[in-house]
């Protein structure tokens, strides 16, 4: 009925800095997976994941974007929670071999920096704060049953941020008056996606998926 696994893969930021291709990943993410298996379609599933996060302006051909030599590193701590359904019968429990895909909904909360790029000198981030916030994860996935104790999937989750802050582009507090501190598409909220493989080991009684005859 319990699966604890890890996710190991890259992650990719989408704002106003760098390439807007969901699926691009620029840097190493990490992550630590429960699930608590309540049918053979439906399971219940929080996570911790973590990856710093970049993007820089010399990854796009958006040439408006090219020339400012913009660049964005944001460490992102997220703890999630919500349900997984499978799109078929998965039981762990069987000799056979099961594969299905998944989608993931819920709810995150995660810990980010706050920080400002001075478009003078548009190399130097200052980091002054750090915040914490809300995303809506949208993930998307298959996995395969290796063993009745161990499950391999690949997933891709795309995170819809509450903040249109993650790269810089509107900072808050004392800076949010200064235009030189703003740039990008202002109050358009950032993505951050997370792309990689999960392997989990089953364990915990067996689960009784009782049918109507």
């Amino acid at each position: 009925m319990h699966e604890v696994g890890l996710f190991l893969g890259g992650s990719n930021l989408i704002g106003d800095i760098g390439s807007r291709k969901f699926i691009n990943t620029k840097a190493p993410a990490f992550g630590i997976i429960y699930k608590y298996n309540i049918t053979t379609r439906y399971s219940f599933r929080g996570s911790f994941s973590y990856s710093n996060i970049v993007n820089k302006n010399f990854y796009t051909n958006d040439l408006n974007r090219f020339r400012t030599f913009l660049s964005v590193s944001n460490q992102i701590t997220e703890f999630s929670a919500g349900v997984e359904f499978n799109f078929f019968d998965f039981n762990q429990h069987d000799q056979e071999i099961y594969i299905t895909p998944y989608v993931y909904l819920g709810l995150n909360y995660f810990r980010y920096n706050l920080f400002y790029i001075d478009r003078n000198q548009p190399l130097i981030l200052t980091e002054y704060d750090k915040d914490l916030e809300f995303s809506i994860p949208l993930t998307v996935g298959m996995k395969a049953k290796l063993s009745p104790q161990f499950v391999l999937g690949f997933e891709i989750g795309a995170r819809y941020a509450l903040t249109d802050n993650l790269d810089g582009s509107n900072p808050v507090d004392e800076f949010e008056a200064n235009p030189n501190f703003k740039h990008g598409a202002l109050y358009n909220n950032d993505w951050y996606v997370f792309t990689g493989l999960t392997l989990s080991f089953t364990f915990g009684r067996l689960p009784c998926y009782c049918k109507e005859k």
